[in-house]
């Protein structure tokens, strides 16, 4: 996938990024044991199992910290999701909506209603716009905090020196040491899982073709009708120019309850500029 990371640093920095009985737990622990070793296919199966759990409806509040080297800004995102299909997302400033957006399999619609105009693309958008090809399962995997673009025909490596998490990698550890990685689309990523292997605590994913780095890091999730979602998520971002830091806040999860998801574009609307 083409230049992955710029893209994921957009949904990010425009509040895009991500009835039962619940827990919380933090993923961070004190740990003395030994991790137990396990073969790199049984994590490969674990990591799998991880990305095909997701729900056909979900609905959240995320509260979003955001800093960089020259700015700081909150503001809060409502998102609604239906699997396959949508995710609309209302960014509001000061509880007061400002975008309104939602994204298709094959299109993206905003409206801001603070200057009073819209956008209207298919999802080439973001490859003419910023070198990606993004496609809709990457958005869902951001928000649902699920293993972003595992791939089942992906080869995975395990590196097997980190004493508190497993860990596989996009690459083997020696060319990721030797930076050979050459082309600009190999995008490294790496996913750490829990001492159980049960859960994604965090990812790192590299773009050496423009010395870039994302780190994701899962400080707490919570279990809602058998399925995992983040709770507190940070963000940190480090670019040639730029130093990037997202905390983000899951709040009012609801879990399969069908909701429509529409956007309509008032007639006075003209189309941003």
């Amino acid at each position: 996938m083409s230049q992955f990371i710029k893209n994921l640093f957009y949904l990010i920095s425009s509040g895009l990024i991500f009835v039962s009985c619940a827990t919380t737990k933090n993923v961070e622990e004190s740990v003395t044991e030994k991790l137990e070793r396990k073969k790199t296919q049984e994590l490969v199966q674990a990591l799998d199992s991880i990305s095909r759990k997701s729900p056909t409806f979900f609905y959240s509040k995320i509260k979003t910290n955001y800093t960089d080297t020259n700015r700081s800004n909150s503001f809060k995102t409502s998102i609604r999701l239906a699997k396959d299909s949508a995710v609309h997302a209302i960014i509001s400033f000061a509880n007061i909506p400002i975008i309104n957006s939602i994204i298709t399999k094959d299109s993206l619609i905003l409206t801001n209603k603070k200057d009073k105009c819209y956008l209207k693309h298919d999802l080439g958008f973001f490859k003419e716009s910023f070198g990606v090809d993004f496609n809709y399962k990457n958005i869902e995997e951001i928000i649902l905090g699920l293993p972003i673009d595992y791939d089942t025909n992906q080869r995975y490596f395990q590196i097997h020196d980190h004493a508190l998490n497993y860990v596989l990698s996009s690459h083997r550890k020696f060319k990721i040491r030797r930076n050979e990685k050459k082309s600009k689309d190999d995008i490294s990523i790496k996913y750490y899982l829990s001492r159980d292997a049960k859960e994604l605590t965090s990812m790192e994913i590299e773009s050496p073709s423009d010395s870039t780095l994302i780190k994701v890091n899962y400080l707490s999730s919570e279990i809602i009708e058998g399925y995992r979602f983040p709770k507190d998520v940070v963000i940190n971002i480090t670019t040639p120019r730029n130093k990037i830091n997202v905390e983000l806040n899951y709040d009012k999860i609801e879990v399969n309850l069908p909701q429509e998801i529409f956007l309509v574009i008032p007639e006075s609307y003209e189309k941003c500029e």
